[in-house]
């Protein structure tokens, strides 16, 4: 018999005098079937949930056993969300079954109200003993659920109706127990690119590191969960040592929605598996965080599948989660939005502030098959048709959404938002446009549903990094990496705003191309968290200058300096900012010689959809994308 599931109480508690309460949550089932497990959304939500991401073709059931102690008949319930109900009131496509030892019970859930709730499956004999559960999903459009609850109590109650997380439930029922994992010189937040070579880069100097990755899979948007390549040039500039870490690992083809074999995942994790001085915790998100005055003393930890916590503790910290949520979590200044102009003095930037951002992307493909292929009827509050309908066979970067949103606290909608447009565009091409014809043998084989970020919140450091500093190519004593991207700051596409206005799930930028430029190091630290650093899209930067350091080589080189800086700090038992007043020529020196292998293969000239051969050709081109 298969493990029973870690978060399953049993006749624990009691809604009225003699209810038995069994509470599952699904991300724990024993067997996801073709679900798969996503916990974006974990701040806001208190769980992961799990989703049936079939692309309009039903998924294997979810399943799992547990234990009954008391023979009786209980009311089961779900908690779950009617996704496209943002933007229809009718019936919505996410649509699922429970089935209990075999036998499906009487509702139909997922595809009904307007916000997560509890929702009521059905009653069941249940048996003393072991007994079976499986989530049946009836559509394949991503019907999601985050919990089970199962009751002999017919009423539930308005407490548990009113539930906003089932963080609450968990706590009553099943409160979580934090292991304490140890002591470390420095703790990375985030196993994208930065966090990669962050952890390395320490690790290889002498640092017991500990990485944390909230997903399975290492590399962030460069990872086949995302399909992003990597862009930007390494070894360039003033310290040619920084940037040939990611020789080691980062993958030797372009393009991005490309196959999964194109992103090398195994490359990555073999890369992060042969430090001796780097633990790993995939499938681990941030959930806490511990400080005494203006330093971290440790972070919380929680798997995204049994909800085991636990606490790490060290000198040094890095956020390099793009979200800056370790950074928010230990109150570090930070900025989201625009800068007005008058600021920093950024001819590129608007004359007032606002909360405008470059979006993120649900990237996809269709591959052409040797026979016709159809597609279900998909429309759910947004319209397409011969005028508006995106005549592709794929959508990478351009398809872009949630500029005008909040990427943190309305990601789930944002994510949401991208793949119904994907979905309804395709809709219209397979069954009624003029083309069809064009797309009869195409079918849907891939759509990210892990959203591809650019810009959240920008944590604040000594040093605020502008667009003035690139255009004068203003001198810096502390220039670390190199940036060499083109100051590119996505906007709305034209002509997406008049089809969709608000809409919008279409980008458009214009590359304007720099010198290579040195970033002050004192971007690299919190001003106001004396022990915490950060590398990434979240470093100190104006939204401008965000533009050319958000590409993810250039990221892995932010990395690479933060490691050095961090094994400086564990040498001298300093902080981040004395680095830079005390030990600059150190940190200046370890740039210069870089950590990465003498012998690895120089795969990494690929930088856009053309072969970049040299790096004048970078800045001489004018049509490269991300």
């Amino acid at each position: 018999m298969e493990r029973l599931i870690t978060l399953l109480i049993v006749v624990i508690g009691c809604l009225t005098a003699e209810a038995s309460e069994i509470f599952l949550e699904t991300e724990s089932f024993s067997r996801h079937g073709g679900w798969v497990v996503d916990q974006q959304f974990m701040d806001q939500m208190g769980s992961p949930y799990i989703m049936a991401h079939g692309m309009g073709v039903p998924v294997a059931d979810a399943t799992t056993d547990f234990e009954v102690s008391i023979s009786d008949t209980y009311y089961i319930y779900v908690r779950t969300y009617n996704w496209t109900s943002p933007w229809t009131s009718r019936r919505g496509p996410g649509s699922f079954q429970l089935k209990v030892n075999g036998k499906y019970l009487s509702e139909r859930l997922g595809d009904t109200g307007s916000r997560w709730q509890w929702q009521f499956a059905g009653k069941a004999r249940l048996r003393k003993g072991i007994n079976a559960i499986a989530l049946h999903d009836l559509t394949g459009f991503d019907g999601r659920c985050d919990a089970v609850y199962i009751t002999t109590s017919p009423v539930l109650t308005d407490s548990l109706s009113n539930m906003t997380t089932t963080q609450q439930l968990r706590q009553r029922l099943n409160p979580n127990k934090v292991t304490h994992a140890g002591r470390f010189d420095l703790v990375v937040v985030g196993g994208g690119i930065a966090g990669m070579c962050a952890a390395v880069s320490a690790a290889r100097l002498g640092s017991k590191v500990a990485l944390i990755n909230d997903r399975p899979l290492w590399g962030g948007n460069n990872s086949s969960e995302v399909r992003v390549h990597l862009s930007g040039i390494i070894e360039v500039g003033q310290y040619k040592g920084l940037g040939r870490l990611i020789r080691e690992f980062g993958h030797s083809n372009k393009g991005n929605a490309g196959p999964a074999k194109t992103y090398e995942d195994d490359k990555k994790k073999a890369f992060l598996e042969a430090e001796p001085n780097l633990t790993l915790y995939p499938s681990y998100h941030l959930v806490g965080v511990k400080k005494a005055n203006s330093n971290i003393e440790s972070v919380t930890i929680q798997n995204i599948y049994d909800g085991q916590q636990y606490e790490l503790e060290a000198r040094l910290f890095s956020d390099c989660t793009g979200d800056g949520t370790l950074g928010f979590l230990a109150n570090a200044h930070y900025r989201m939005g625009r800068e007005a102009k008058a600021e920093y003095g950024e001819s590129l930037a608007p004359e007032t502030t606002d909360s405008i951002v470059q979006g993120a992307s649900c990237q996809w493909y269709s591959e052409k098959r040797s026979h016709p292929s159809t597609f279900p009827e998909f429309s759910y509050g947004v319209d397409f048709n011969a005028n508006n309908c995106e005549r592709v066979d794929k959508g990478e970067w351009k398809w872009e959404t949630g500029m005008n949103r909040n990427q943190i606290t309305e990601a789930e909608r944002i994510r949401d938002y991208g793949m119904m447009v994907i979905y309804s565009n395709w809709s219209w091409l397979k069954n009624h446009d003029h083309s069809k014809k064009n797309y009869a043998n195409n079918q849907l084989s891939w759509v990210a549903y892990v959203l591809g970020k650019r810009e959240s919140r920008r944590l604040l450091g000594d040093y605020i990094l502008s667009e003035e500093d690139i255009n004068k190519n203003v001198f810096h004593e502390d220039a670390s990496f190199t940036t060499t991207w083109a100051i590119d700051v996505h906007s709305v596409d034209s002509m997406n705003h008049i089809h969709f206005p608000g809409n919008e799930f279409k980008s458009r930028t214009v590359h304007r191309w720099i010198y290579p430029y040195g970033v002050p190091y004192r971007c690299l630290y919190s001003r106001n968290v004396n022990n915490l650093f950060m590398a990434g899209r979240n470093i100190s930067c104006t939204h401008i200058a965000l533009g050319t350091v958000r590409v993810m080589r250039t990221t892995g080189m932010m990395g690479e300096v933060v490691g050095m800086a961090a094994a400086i700090c564990n040498k001298h038992r300093a902080l981040p900012r004395d680095v830079y007043h005390h030990y600059l020529p150190e940190l200046q020196a370890l740039m210069q010689q870089g950590v990465g292998r003498n012998d690895a293969p120089d795969n990494q000239r690929f930088n856009g959809p053309n072969q970049l051969l040299s790096v004048p050709r970078a800045f001489m081109t004018r049509n490269l994308y991300e």
